[in-house]
């Protein structure tokens, strides 16, 4: 029911949790802000996957947020909370097939904000949200935030933060700076866990070649381990089908081709030291999720896609730490001529307000200091994730904004962050019950209804037990019916109705059974006791004072 779900979406009022969703008072999703909805089956078919979070503590009591990553639909209503599924930090939510089976993954663990890497280990879920694999990186090593990626469902490449000791006069440290991150990144078999391949930068790649000296302490002043200095910072790697592997360093300003065999540099684009002439257009900076459009067989020709973020910035970042390259972020497809050695500039994503103004409701162009990715759509579009701004774009194949939004409301409208952003088709099974709630007020019980994760469920059917006085021979006696058999078409995440009865009838329970499209049974919730309402009812909506979302309660029964 759309108008209900826009309501929800435009309602500025902040409230607790537990008046997002009366079946689950548990869960509070991030409010999604769309400049631009999706109209008319412009966007592509799929689901939003997100995890937003912000570096500046726990929201106050007016506004309540959970860290999680979510799934959730082109209205913003949500679709399934993983909060619970996943602990601590959570990143870079993605569905994937894994040995036959599409699953979810995630990077779950400890964040530094400050210095940009994170610390944990990755989780993979199966269709029931079940764990099917937890993968930590080899050889006493800790897995980074910034990278997983499965390859032809077997391995998977992840990122590693290493800080070593090393002389680093010839760099401009000093006696006291002798830290540096050996950015790594492995390709490890999810089944065993086994190292496929290790790449080291500082085995490869000369500190020199950094967009970040050392001098200028911007990415570490290299004084302690904590410190160390991260001249390179992977944040994005992936394998080609020649066996070789692509790699974004952040810190370089560069995107690397590694030899999938012996470690080695094969090309590398952009930076100090490109081994290509860049054509309009195609210089960029810091940049994030570099990916492969095409690969020629002849190895004559690749396209490439990446988020150009073109500013080198942080949340720690003082005055003057500041680098920019171009007033605004871009996404960016490059095309490589490996023959004349010459990149081109194929197409550009430009934000919102510089691509269409008219539609961007006033927005400035968005810069994005950290974080970012830039997915290809299959149907041909675009889906951007513009990272520490906490926005998300996708565009049509003629590079139109079809749909804009970002998150948070309130204190976190200018504070949630998301480090990538995808749209997925995914089919999710529920290992939950449903959560129903009912409440009474008056002559009138409303009933909700909400399956964290379910995408199949259609309709409900409810069931309730009532009773009533009556008069018999036997004088005053109380009368208990059960009634069953009334079905509700599936709104989104919550779906709610209201089952209207005399005065001296007595809804005491209700009971909900997920339907599919064949009127099968998914789920049944346990049966819970009516309780009495504490909510101002206005007709059929609950008062806008009272909560974030004035709340239709339609299909009586």
């Amino acid at each position: 029911m759309r108008s209900q779900t826009f309501l929800f979406l435009v309602s500025a009022t902040s409230v607790l949790a537990d008046s997002t969703y009366r079946s689950r008072p548990d869960l509070s999703p991030p409010h999604l802000n769309i400049t631009i909805p999706c109209r008319d089956n412009t966007c592509e078919k799929g689901y939003l996957f997100v995890s937003p979070f912000t570096t500046y503590g726990e929201p106050d009591d007016r506004v309540s947020y959970q860290v999680a990553p979510y799934i959730l639909s082109d209205t913003g209503d949500l679709v399934w909370s993983g909060f619970g599924y996943y602990a601590g930090w959570t990143g870079n939510l993605q569905a994937a097939r894994y040995h036959g089976q599409d699953v979810l993954f995630s990077f779950e663990g400890l964040h530094n904000g400050n210095h940009g890497h994170g610390h944990g280990h990755h989780t993979l879920l199966n269709q029931h949200y079940d764990v099917v694999r937890t993968l930590r990186a080899g050889g006493h090593r800790v897995s980074d935030k910034h990278e997983f990626d499965i390859v032809n469902e077997t391995t998977a490449l992840l990122q590693i933060y290493q800080p070593v000791q090393r002389d680093l006069s010839a760099f401009g440290g000093n006696a006291s700076q002798t830290w540096i991150v050996d950015a790594r990144f492995q390709e490890l078999d999810i089944a065993t866990g086994k190292i496929v391949f290790e790449w080291s930068s500082l085995d490869h790649v000369s500190p020199d070649e950094s967009a970040l000296p050392l001098p200028r302490g911007l990415a570490g002043v290299g004084t302690s381990s904590a410190t160390a200095w991260d001249y390179y910072h992977i944040n994005s790697v992936a394998k080609g089908a020649d066996g070789h592997y692509l790699v974004s360093a952040r810190h370089a300003s560069t995107i690397y081709k590694i030899n999938g065999t012996d470690g080695s540099v094969i090309w590398q684009l952009g930076g100090n030291h490109s081994d290509y002439a860049l054509g309009d257009g195609v210089r960029f900076g810091f940049q994030h999720h570099a990916r492969y459009f095409f690969e020629d067989p002849k190895g004559e020709r690749d396209v490439l896609t990446l988020f150009d973020n073109s500013v080198y910035g942080s949340e720690s970042a003082g005055p003057g730490s500041e680098i920019r390259i171009n007033p605004y972020s871009r996404g960016k497809y490059i095309a490589l001529d490996h023959v004349a050695k010459t990149a081109t500039l194929v197409r550009a994503l430009e934000p919102p307000a510089v691509s269409a103004p008219k539609l961007a409701v006033g927005d400035d162009p968005i810069l994005t200091k950290s974080q970012g990715s830039l997915q290809s759509l299959p149907g041909g579009g675009d889906f951007i994730n513009w990272g520490s701004e906490g926005q998300i774009t996708e565009y049509d194949g003629s590079g139109v904004p079809v749909f804009h939004a970002f998150f948070g409301r309130g204190f976190l409208r200018e504070r949630l962050q998301n480090y990538r952003a995808f749209r997925f088709n995914w089919t999710g099974i529920s290992p939950e019950t449903p959560a129903v709630f009912a409440e009474a007020s008056d002559n009138t019980v409303r009933l909700f209804v909400s399956w964290n994760g379910d995408t199949v469920t259609q309709a409900w059917r409810f069931s309730w037990v009532e009773e009533t006085d009556a008069i018999d021979g036997n004088g005053k006696t109380t009368v208990v019916k059960t009634y069953k058999d009334k079905v509700v078409p599936r709104r989104g995440f919550e779906t709610s109705t209201r089952v209207n009865r005399a005065s001296d009838v007595r809804v005491l329970s209700v009971r909900a059974e997920a339907l599919d499209a064949d009127q099968r049974v998914l789920g049944a919730s346990s049966k819970v006791n009516v309780q009495p309402s504490l909510v101002k009812y206005v007709g059929d909506k609950k008062e806008a004072a009272v909560g974030q979302k004035t709340l239709a309660v339609d299909n009586e029964l």
